[in-house]
């Protein structure tokens, strides 16, 4: 018998590590959780939302009620407070049916079913380049949070897999949920993009490096690789906050003597990302390990050519419209880099190919498929 779960179903969404400010935790899970709260609800309201949010602005939604958090969370240490002491007796306040963890942790003592997404396991595949705080957190409260949890959402079907292998999760209560691509990521008119290039000071041709600088992004290998295939008439330029562990990046750059073809843009805006990705020539993404991989498909979706990693969640992002390459090995970045560069036929091609295979991810989709999977929760629960 089919369980009507009604609009008294009250979904909650920890929502504390949506940013209050630009730089590199601004990107990924800042996005998705963005994304999540911007498109919800707008389909059907046979749910009630509320995201908890800290001192961050969420969206617009009139669909999501918002609480803020007299405590403040902009610490670590702060944050795990809350969420493990705090967030179960806002949880019973709010009467939640369910309350989601978008960002690997849900509270421990909830009182309520737990959804929790896993956005990628590099802490365990790669735990040298973790910070030992985090990476101990993330293994302790990750794994309870998962295997308690009523559903997991898995960014991939590689972070699925992972999911089961590293924190034993049985398959059957993951779900597969891909994110999604904003439609400002699009092909844009060549006046637009050259005033961009000139506001910014960028070159005509350049080949693109996007992404937090730390360890896991590989640009240390990336730069080395681009010293190999250098042309004077197409700089590398480097964009991202500024993680951990960049130091030996940017020595290296000296060198190899190649400072005045790197171009370090530093974090930029999420508003200026779908001109910059317009603005290159290729894109390179030779990340050691990513859950997913949404930048590969936000260049795709402006029609910017890729190179990128032949591992983890990679090849599952680009589809057939990539140039892979094993991010290990410097000898193959270079020849992805440069057959790339060298051969325009093969740049129109992924051009086409990767409009096509970026068009089929967005984000009302993600926020579709999460509801379902809401209410398959709570119609479980009220069977029982």
């Amino acid at each position: 018998m089919e369980v009507n779960i009604g609009t008294s179903s009250h979904v909650v969404v920890n929502a504390h590590l949506l940013s209050g400010q630009d730089g590199y935790r601004s990107a990924g899970v800042h996005q998705y959780i963005y994304q999540l709260l911007d498109h919800l609800g707008k389909d059907s309201d046979d749910l009630r939302y509320t995201a908890l949010i800290g001192g961050a602005t969420p969206p617009p939604n009139p669909a999501i009620a918002t609480r803020r958090s007299k405590f403040s969370t902009h610490t670590a240490i702060r944050r795990v407070i809350w969420e493990q002491t705090i967030l179960p007796w806002i949880l019973r306040d709010l009467q939640a049916s369910l309350v989601h963890g978008p960002v690997f942790v849900a509270p421990v003592l909830s009182g309520c079913p737990s959804v929790v997404t896993i956005h990628d396991l590099s802490y365990i595949r790669l735990p040298g380049l973790f910070r030992r705080g985090n990476r101990l957190y993330l293994r302790l409260l990750a794994r309870l949070s998962a295997q308690r949890a009523r559903r997991v959402i898995a960014v991939s079907s590689f972070t699925a897999r992972e999911t089961t292998a590293l924190l034993g999760v049985p398959p059957e209560r993951i779900e597969v949920i891909y994110h999604g691509v904003r439609p400002e990521f699009a092909p844009l008119p060549g006046d637009q993009v050259q005033g961009y290039r000139e506001h910014r000071g960028l070159p005509e041709r350049f080949v693109l490096s996007l992404g937090t600088l730390e360890p896991r992004k590989n640009t240390l290998r990336l730069v080395e690789a681009f010293a190999q295939v250098r042309r004077d008439d197409t700089p590398l330029v480097i964009a991202g906050g500024r993680g951990w562990l960049y130091d030996e990046l940017f020595a290296r750059i000296e060198d190899l003597s190649i400072a005045d073809s790197v171009h370090i843009l530093g974090f930029v805006p999420q508003e200026e990302l779908p001109l910059l990705y317009n603005a290159a020539t290729v894109m390179a993404y030779p990340s050691l390990y990513e859950g997913f991989g949404l930048p590969i498909l936000e260049a795709q979706a402006c029609g910017t050519p890729v190179v990128c990693s032949n591992t983890s969640s990679l090849p599952e992002a680009a589809g057939d419209a990539a140039v892979f390459v094993d991010p290990r090995d410097v000898d193959s970045l270079a020849a992805g880099l440069d057959r790339l560069l060298q051969d325009q036929t093969l740049r129109d091609e992924l051009r086409s190919l990767g409009l096509r295979h970026a068009s089929q991810f967005d984000w009302y989709a993600t926020a579709r498929n999460t509801a379902r999977l809401y209410r398959s929760v709570l119609t479980e629960r009220g069977r029982r």
